[in-house]
């Protein structure tokens, strides 16, 4: 069972936000990764998030320089549109591409990159919101666009159309706290062969087992419950604002505003989640029988 942290990433930042709004930088996205990696992440998954928006992926540079410095799986995803940008981007450094918004304008573009690259190399990104009536809705460009496709359908769908695994981020879970979706991580494992990654919602490592055991996920992703613990300040370690004057002053890079955690917003009282190190979530997931590699 994978356990991987996902980074969602705008311009030289790691940000986080609830329900893929009301952002904060909480450092940079490579000093993150480089973290994660040496605590045990199976895997990354790095999220422009402003890329399809602007119709386009910018973290070429970043994927470069991250592939230098870890040795495990990177899945990128954000403003992939052609089979130009996979190719660019693998060989930049990333294993996987993952693909939400151009897809579901042009599928045969899911098809075209499993039998170039190999079904392996491709993930489908799918981001579903439950509606009232219990229907999950694909949206597209980050969660910012309504589109009319079913997330249960589209599942089957992109199956059929030659990818390797799912990504699936339940939207209104995500960065709650509340938990992972598990009727639809469950519905979809249980409809396709191919793994799907549950994300979206974790708010304690007890999550990370119920979403195996009861959503049938074949692996987890997470950002909150990780990213807040290795960006909170500690006294037996710099923090992620040890360089934040040079960064600030010299370079387009925030080196990120963790104040809050101790004071403006509620301090950490307003944090949706408990922070937990990568360990803990294996040792837990371990400990109720899930196999992960510790």
């Amino acid at each position: 069972m994978r356990v991987i942290p996902r980074l969602d990433i705008k311009g030289p930042n790691l940000i986080k936000g609830i329900q893929f709004d009301g952002h904060r930088v909480l450092g940079t996205a490579e000093e993150f990764a480089e973290t994660y990696y040496r605590e045990g992440a199976d895997e990354l998954i790095y999220q422009d998030a402003v890329a399809s928006l602007y119709r386009r992926n910018s973290l070429l540079d970043i994927v470069q320089k991250t592939a230098a410095k870890i040795f495990i799986p990177l899945t990128v995803a954000g403003g992939i549109r052609s089979i130009d940008d996979i190719r660019s981007l693998l060989r930049a450094g990333a294993d996987k591409i993952a693909i939400n918004t151009a897809a579901t304008e042009n599928p045969k573009l899911l098809y075209e990159a499993a039998r170039i690259f190999g079904s392996q190399c491709i993930v489908s990104s799918i981001e579903a919101f439950r509606k009232d009536d219990g229907r999950y809705q694909v949206w597209v460009d980050y969660g910012r666009e309504v589109t009319k496709l079913d997330a249960i359908e589209w599942a089957k769908q992109v199956e059929d159309l030659g990818v390797g695994e799912i990504l699936l981020t339940a939207i209104r879970n995500e960065g709650m706290g509340k938990g992972f979706d598990l009727e639809l991580t469950e519905r979809i494992s249980s409809m396709v062969s191919i793994p799907v990654i549950a994300c979206g919602g974790a708010g304690t490592v007890d999550d990370f087992v119920s979403v195996v055991e009861d959503g049938k996920a074949d692996a987890v992703a997470a950002a909150s419950v990780f990213h807040y613990n290795y960006a909170r300040p500690k006294q037996e370690r710099k923090t992620m604002q040890f360089n934040e004057q040079r960064l600030r002053m010299g370079e387009h890079v925030d080196a990120g505003n963790i104040d809050f955690l101790n004071f403006g917003y509620g301090g950490e009282r307003a944090i949706t989640v408990t922070p937990a190190p990568i360990s803990c979530a294996k040792t837990r997931m371990r400990d109720s029988g899930v196999s992960v590699r510790i």
